[in-house]
């Protein structure tokens, strides 16, 4: 198993913890934050669905500007892009050679001079690590929100039976 098939492999394997927890949000709190500095539970949701989505815009053109937008009303619809595009992404990272998934790619920040320039398969990895740590800050909002915690890795206090 090379890189590329390894981290699809790990992406594969993380789905469906990433649907349980987004599927945990207590919609009637999306505006839940654990202190002012913090992003709210539509704002962490919105922007696992925003990476996701720039993902399939960083394999099929190489290229990416961030800028991040306020989340969708409509939570569902938050869920609906996160699930198309990392499905999505996994579907071009099946059919990758190892030329594509080492090739050069530039993610462009909005505000920064210069855009961050590194091989596919780093901001492939490096944006699964970062929404992992963003869905721990967001199933940490859980209980607080009024929701459950579901299982992630093995059962949690509020999955497992009592």
């Amino acid at each position: 198993m090379n890189n590329r098939e390894f981290c699809l492999s790990r992406r594969k394997a993380e789905f469906a913890a990433f649907q349980r927890v987004l599927k945990a949000v207590p919609t009637d709190r999306l505006d839940y934050r654990p202190e002012p500095r913090s992003r709210s539970a539509a704002a962490l949701t919105w922007l696992l669905a925003e990476e996701e989505a720039s993902l399939v815009t960083l394999i099929d053109t190489g290229r990416i500007e961030w800028k991040e937008t306020a989340p969708p009303a409509d939570y569902a619809q938050t869920v609906a892009l996160f699930e198309k595009s990392y499905e999505a992404v996994n579907e071009r990272l099946a059919k990758m050679d190892d030329a594509a998934w080492e090739r050069k790619v530039s993610f462009v920040v909005e505000g920064m001079p210069e855009p961050w320039t590194d091989t596919l398969a780093e901001f492939v990895w490096g944006f699964l690590f970062d929404e992992v740590h963003h869905r721990g800050q967001l199933s940490t909002y859980l209980r607080p929100m009024g929701g459950k915690v579901p299982s992630i890795y093995g059962p949690s206090a509020d999955s497992s039976p009592a």
